[in-house]
C-alpha cells in the first residue's frame, strides 16, 4: 500500500511535441501582435504625413464710407448771394489786344439764363442778399463801373550809366491790379521797352505804386491795367 501511495505521487512527463508546439504557438501569438502593431503604427504615420495644413486669411476689414461732400457749386454761408443771374456790361473802349487767359477761372453758363434776381448766380439762395464772390475774376478796365487810379506813384530808380549819359526811355508793363490796390508781382508782361536797363527799374516803381481799386457794382475787383513809366534825363 504504502508504494501504491508513493507511486500515485509520482508526476506524469508531457511529451516532447507538446512542448515544442507550445512554443511554436506563443512565438506565432508574439509574432503577429508585433506585426499588427508595425502596421498600426505605419497607418497612424501615413495620415500624419498626409495631413495637409490649410491656413485661412482674416477676413479683410470693410473701409469705412468717407461721409458725402457737399456739391462743388453749392454755397454754404451765412450771407449768401441771391439766386438770380449775371449780365455782360458792354465795354465803352473796344481793347485792340487780346487779353490774356485765366486757366483757373470758371465760366457757368447757369449763371446767365435771365431767370431770378440779376446780380445773382445760379447757385444762390432765393431771397440771398449776400455779395457775390468775384475776387478770383480778372476784369479789363472799360468792363468797371469805376477804374483802377494811381493815388500814390513810387518814383523809379534812373540807371546812373544811362542818367549821366543824358539816354531817356520809356517802358510799359501790362499787369493786375488786386483788390487792395498794389500790382501783382507775378502777372507782369512787358509790353515795349526803349532800353533793357530801364525795365527792372520800372518794375519796382510800379510794385511800390498804391491804386485804388477798381470796383464792379461797388466791391473792389482784380483789374488787368496798362501802365507806362518814364525815364526823363533833362529833369
Amino acid at each position: 500500500m504504502f508504494n501504491e501511495l508513493i507511486a500515485s505521487n509520482v508526476k506524469k512527463q508531457r511529451p516532447l511535441w507538446q512542448g515544442i508546439l507550445s512554443t511554436v504557438l506563443h512565438v506565432g501569438m508574439i509574432y503577429g501582435i508585433v506585426m499588427v502593431t508595425q502596421g498600426a503604427a505605419e497607418t497612424v504615420r501615413e495620415i500624419i504625413q498626409d495631413t495637409t495644413l490649410v491656413f485661412l486669411a482674416p477676413p479683410e476689414a470693410t473701409p469705412e464710407e468717407p461721409p458725402e461732400a457737399p456739391p462743388p457749386e453749392a454755397i454754404v454761408s451765412a450771407n449768401p448771394p441771391p439766386k438770380g443771374f449775371q449780365t455782360v456790361v458792354a465795354p465803352e473802349a473796344i481793347p485792340t489786344e487780346i487779353p490774356p487767359i485765366n486757366v483757373a477761372e470758371k465760366f457757368n453758363p447757369d449763371d446767365f439764363t435771365g431767370k431770378g434776381v440779376e446780380g445773382g448766380i445760379a447757385a444762390g439762395i432765393v431771397g440771398g442778399v449776400g455779395p457775390v464772390d468775384v475776387s478770383a475774376e480778372v476784369f479789363l478796365e472799360a468792363e468797371l463801373d469805376d477804374p483802377p487810379r494811381v493815388i500814390s506813384p513810387a518814383e523809379p530808380r534812373y540807371p546812373p550809366v544811362l542818367q549821366s549819359a543824358g539816354i531817356s526811355g520809356r517802358v510799359t508793363y501790362e499787369f493786375v491790379v488786386d483788390t487792395t490796390g498794389h500790382a501783382e508781382g507775378g502777372s507782369f508782361k512787358l509790353k515795349n521797352s526803349t532800353n533793357k536797363a530801364f525795365e527792372a527799374p520800372a518794375r519796382e516803381a510800379i510794385m511800390k505804386t498804391v491804386f485804388k481799386p477798381g470796383r464792379m457794382q461797388g466791391r473792389p475787383v482784380r483789374v488787368l491795367v496798362v501802365q507806362g513809366v518814364a525815364f526823363n534825363a533833362n529833369r
